[in-house]
């Protein structure tokens, strides 16, 4: 029996694996509006002569998702490389742009 079909006769197991498919279509949803959003800030300090990134920014979301994590009882230190990795992949994303 492989792993679908037992998902399948299980009815509670398929509830939870629509639920999770669900919730991952919803953060893909969100992290590319989240995307848009980081390209056109980019764009704006591109045409107004802005630092293209900002330590001190970057530092204070780290502190905040360490927070947010926490009291959503996820580990913190997942939290801090969640936006850490957004934040690479953008800055990654804006030299490909850049560069391009």
């Amino acid at each position: 029996m492989t792993q679908e079909t037992s998902s399948a006769a299980d009815p509670v197991l398929a509830g939870f694996r629509a639920s999770i498919d669900n919730i991952d279509a919803a953060l893909i949803h969100m992290l590319a509006e989240r995307f848009r959003i980081t390209k056109a800030v980019g764009e704006y300090k591109a045409t107004t002569n802005l630092p293209a990134s900002d330590p001190g920014r970057e530092e204070r979301q780290i502190t905040r998702l360490r927070a947010l994590a926490q009291d959503a009882n996820l580990d913190p230190d997942f939290g801090e490389k969640f936006i850490r990795f957004v934040i690479d992949e953008v800055i990654r994303h804006h030299e490909r742009a850049k560069n391009g």
